[in-house]
């Protein structure tokens, strides 16, 4: 692989020094954005950090920094379509996929990244909201990692019956007759940090990691990302449909959930950790979708969970 050099806004990421990203060509030509922390002092091995959707590398800052002060290398993408990476439509406020299967063309490339860099082996992944479901979907196809951390994985979404009925009719119609480009029903063109107080929402009960992640769109307003498509709204719901029928894969894993979570499906998230034999589900009281935005604390004992995770099966 022939590694370019691509932008890294490391004074709003608080990641360690040395960080460097790259921009990497997917095998069917789009291009994204990853970077590397910790390359010259991990001799643990590697963490592969599969961010959620509407998110991008420097909001991972704090994670990488946290993996790295504990012997690891660190990875994190922008996925197609968002972040810096390639965006699929001529509008960038708008959250496209064509299909779920490309996000493994994602995979590869980092795979392939991992690889050229000679990243220390074993690899760890590290997957929040749409990562989980990529990351799972990626488990199912031999990911070579050694174990999994989970945070508010995408498994399903959280929809009323109705909405679910009604998304699922609207997006395959859309989807099927080419309308699939037209920003799904009840999301917003504005990043949801701008476009929403940090009363009651549905991010982190954290004042100072929301304030993080506003200020890092505020600067650097190509970050940002609005509301999905119809077409993505279809294709994640029919990923997360085949992925609750395909079996669970046979490695170990923690999967973190809040009580108060509201943009992912928790019974989904219940069901498949159920079904997971050498699987733990913890459960944050009060916690929001994203437990590594939540304090200090809770962000420390993720990490430290996840360092044990490793350390034990790699």
């Amino acid at each position: 692989m022939t590694l370019v050099d691509a932008p890294l806004y490391s004074d709003v990421a608080k990641a360690p020094e040395g960080g460097k990203a790259y921009w990497l060509t997917c095998a069917d030509g789009v291009k994204i954005r990853a970077a590397v922390w910790g390359r010259d002092t991990a001799s643990k091995g590697t963490v592969l950090l599969f961010p959620g959707r509407t998110e991008y590398i420097e909001k991972y800052g704090i994670a990488a920094a946290g993996f790295v002060a504990r012997g690891f290398a660190a990875v994190v993408v922008d996925w197609r379509g968002q972040g810096l990476a390639e965006r699929l439509l001529p509008d960038r406020a708008l959250g496209h996929v064509n299909s779920f299967a490309e996000y493994q063309e994602d995979v590869t490339a980092i795979l392939s990244l991992v690889d050229t860099l000679a990243l220390p082996k074993p690899m760890l992944l590290f997957a929040h909201s749409m990562g989980g479901c990529i990351g799972l979907r990626a488990l199912t196809r031999d990911l070579p990692v050694c174990a999994a951390l989970f945070t508010g994985p995408m498994w399903g979404i959280a929809l009323t019956a109705q909405k679910r009925t009604l998304g699922w009719v609207a997006s395959t119609v859309a989807h099927n007759l080419g309308f699939g480009s037209v920003i799904a029903p009840g999301t917003q063109t504005q990043t949801y940090v701008l476009g929403n107080p940090f009363e009651d929402n549905l991010l982190t009960t954290d004042q100072e990691m929301f304030d993080y992640m506003r200020d890092q769109v505020v600067k650097y307003p190509d970050l940002s990302l609005g509301g999905p498509t119809l077409t993505w709204l279809n294709q994640a719901l029919n990923e997360c449909r085949a992925l609750r029928a395909h079996p669970t894969p046979n490695i170990p894993a923690i999967c973190y959930l809040g009580t108060n979570e509201r943009i992912v499906d928790a019974g989904a998230i219940h069901d498949r950790m159920s079904r997971w034999p050498n699987g733990t589900l913890e459960i944050v009281e009060g916690g929001e979708h994203e437990i590594i935005m939540e304090g200090p604390e809770m962000r420390e004992s993720v990490f430290d969970a996840a360092t044990a995770l490793f350390d034990q099966h790699r």
